[in-house]
């Protein structure tokens, strides 16, 4: 049986008198693609900045491969081998794209060329667009941009921010296709994405997060076939 990569225990996190996030548990094994749903404010964002460093806990732990990487840095935390596609993309807009891809490998002493190669070949777009500025690509672009960069560093967690957010349905197809590439390939994946329908049949896992709490979890399929999950998420009524 696989191993746990990530495991959260009683994570809290508050922004001054706003706690939004409220005694949270959750783990990730090695391999698995696992899925964070909720609304808008539910706290999905603010679990996956504490988790990657760039947001501090109130209280609980965040084990890593084993470490506790609750206090630690986030630029430590990449090296240990996490990466965090943010919501919103953040490319530099002034370089190229695969100037943009190569500082996602800024913590290795030299980049992979195969890595490089395969991220062309899962996301053939970039390398179409690769002497062209980051600022002037399309949303959906930038997207495969910023998941490209975020697996140059090679690593072991990949943490997605709301990939097909504002995106054409044809292009969160090739988003998905991609994701699927990556996990394929051995990277263990952590994803938050409003598209809940998309993120379940993608994922092995999935949790909701209502109002800073997890209110249900479960495989995808449970949660695929809940009328409860259905009525909220995939806009089914009963």
């Amino acid at each position: 049986m696989s191993k746990n990569l990530l495991e959260i225990k009683n994570l809290h996190v508050g922004y001054g008198a706003i706690k939004a996030i409220k005694g949270i548990d959750l783990h990730v094994k090695e391999g698995e693609v696992v899925a964070i749903l909720g609304a808008n404010g539910a706290g999905k964002t603010t679990t996956l900045r504490t988790i990657s460093g760039l947001l501090r806990s109130n209280e609980g732990e965040i084990i890593f491969d084993g470490k506790n990487i609750t206090k630690t840095p986030a630029h430590e935390i990449v090296s240990l081998g996490m990466s965090h596609s943010p919501e919103g993309r953040r490319v530099f807009g002034t370089l190229s794209t695969e100037e943009n891809l190569l500082m996602g490998a800024y913590t290795l002493k030299k980049y992979d060329p195969k890595v490089l190669d395969w991220i062309y070949e899962i996301l053939p777009r970039l390398k179409e667009r690769k002497k062209q500025l980051a600022g002037t690509l399309s949303g959906g672009e930038q997207q495969m941009l910023a998941i490209g960069r975020s697996i140059m560093s090679n690593p072991k967690l990949l943490i997605l921010d709301e990939p097909s957010l504002g995106l054409a349905p044809v292009l969160v197809k090739v988003i998905f296709k991609a994701i699927k590439e990556i996990s394929k390939s051995g990277v263990t994946v952590l994803l938050v994405e409003q598209n809940a329908k998309a993120a379940l049949k993608l994922a092995d896992r999935g949790y909701v997060l209502e109002l800073g709490k997890i209110s249900y979890e479960g495989s995808s399929e449970e949660l695929l076939n809940s009328k409860t999950i259905q009525e909220a998420y995939l806009g089914k009524k009963r």
